[in-house]
């Protein structure tokens, strides 16, 4: 029996997403456990028994803001989006400077492993230099280009293509 790409994609997709409701369940019950210990929302990553994100928390930043950034096929070039995000970035950043934080670069499978991890390097800097421009302090950032190493999306499909040509900017704490 010959099974489509798409019926492949979709029993990747509802794979991986059980997985993640199960890894996710299982985070939640040890910082629900972490929170009670401490006495607060201490172990819950900036989000408050109700649920709701903290300002100024990491969570904050994903949820409200939004830490990605999305790709053409085999561009560097940033969408009217794109800029819509990064200044909402920039904005948030430069309100909360205690933060220094990371841009990884990210790209499709399709092209050799050294093409992606250079075009991954480019779309890093890209949302860096946007950052920059908008007046966040350059000390405050690094960035690193997995390539095609690390999908958020598996399958042979623009739909999953899509999502894996990104620049993500993940927060490192509020230690800077």
């Amino acid at each position: 029996m010959v099974i489509s790409a798409s019926v492949r994609c979709a029993r990747v997709a509802v794979a991986l997403t059980a997985a993640l409701a199960l890894t996710a369940c299982a985070k939640n019950a040890a910082e629900e456990a972490g929170a009670d210990l401490a006495g607060g929302a201490g172990g819950r990553g900036g989000v408050s028994r109700s649920g709701v994100a903290s300002p100024g928390s990491p969570q904050d930043f994903a949820t409200n803001v939004g830490d990605r950034v999305f790709f053409e096929t085999d561009s560097t070039e940033l969408t009217s989006t794109a800029q819509g995000t990064l200044d909402r970035q920039a904005d948030w950043l430069n309100r909360y400077g205690r933060y220094s934080f990371t841009v990884e670069g990210h790209a499709d499978e399709r092209g050799t492993r050294e093409y992606n991890f250079a075009l991954g390097a480019r779309r890093a800097e890209v949302a860096k230099n946007y950052l920059i421009s908008r007046g966040v302090a350059a000390a405050r950032i690094r960035t690193v280009s997995f390539g095609k190493e690390r999908p958020v999306a598996v399958c042979d499909d623009i739909s999953c293509w899509s999502q894996n040509r990104r620049a993500v900017t993940l927060l490192a704490g509020g230690n800077s």
